[in-house]
């Protein structure tokens, strides 16, 4: 069955714990070891790789941005030149149609000025006839 330990038996496994402890930190090779100065140079190797690939990215990032802005120029310069060449042929139609009203209007204005003239002559020669006829 179940036994329980005495106290002597639980101190003497507590010793051998705390032995045990030592002697793993014991054991730990120090500073000036090959292998850990082996280690930290490993570290600092992998740091610095990781520094530079660090920064080729954000350089290819800053690349990559003013590419897209010099992009977004030459299509928004483009843009802009197809939108004034539309708002001049918009503009260039227009005058052309308000030209067009006026010479209309200005052809109106002759034809009923003519008009008016005929009859004003029919109307002076009916006079005449009439006069005459007195």
């Amino acid at each position: 069955m179940f036994r329980e330990k005495e106290f002597t038996e639980r101190l003497k496994t507590q010793a051998e714990a705390k032995k045990a402890l030592l002697e793993k930190f014991k054991a730990k090779p120090g500073p000036d070891d090959p292998a850990v100065i082996a280690r930290k140079a490993e570290r600092e190797a992998i740091l610095k790789a990781r520094e530079e690939r660090e920064r080729q990215k954000e350089k290819e990032r800053q690349e990559r941005l003013a590419r897209e802005a010099a992009e977004c120029a030459v299509r928004e310069a483009a843009e802009r030149e197809v939108r004034l060449a539309e708002e001049a042929r918009l503009k260039a139609e227009a005058e052309a149609r308000e030209a067009e009203e006026r010479e209309h209007l200005a052809r109106q204005l002759v034809e009923e000025a003519e008009r008016k003239a005929a009859r004003d002559a029919r109307y002076a020669a009916r006079k005449a006839r009439v006069r005459r006829g007195r």
